[in-house]
């Protein structure tokens, strides 16, 4: 049988980017450079640890954000860690680093050397979707401080 080559779903990224542009406005709200917000993460089985969005750099047309996370298997399990572009003109945000790797293409060949999915960019973009979901349901703002230096 022979496998059709998988075609980027345009319409979902871009739906799936503009969400994230919403979520992720709500949650930082009026952060500027090098200011982070920091929400406690809880849920029906106790807490899951801590939400981290910092400003790291900040333009008129876009503003570049780290998103990630520390909790209780820290020494374990890396912890996540995005880097996501907000393009205010066209109110989308877009992963575009995780966990140190950059630059996701659209669409991969399969298998590939990475072991990247077909559809790794709209996972990614998909993955940040629901963690900041789960940061709007369930996150509890604790403070907003600086970053030292």
């Amino acid at each position: 049988m022979a496998r059709t080559a998988y075609v980027t779903d345009l319409k979902s990224l871009q739906g799936e980017c503009s969400a994230n542009y919403l979520r992720l406005t709500r949650l930082m709200g009026g952060l500027g450079v090098g200011e982070t917000r920091e929400f406690e993460l809880s849920g029906q089985r106790g807490r899951f640890g801590t939400l981290w969005l910092t400003v790291l750099e900040q333009a008129p047309y876009t503003t570049i954000a780290r998103v990630s996370q520390s909790g209780l298997m820290d020494a374990v399990i890396e912890p996540p860690r995005m880097r996501v572009h907000l393009y205010h003109d066209v109110r989308m945000a877009e992963v575009t680093d995780f966990q140190r790797e950059r630059h996701f293409s659209g669409r991969y060949r399969y298998p590939n050397v990475r072991m990247h999915q077909p559809d790794e960019k709209l996972q990614l973009n998909r993955f940040l979707g629901e963690w900041l979901a789960h940061g709007l349901e369930h996150g509890h703002p604790t403070n907003l401080t600086e970053l030292p230096g």
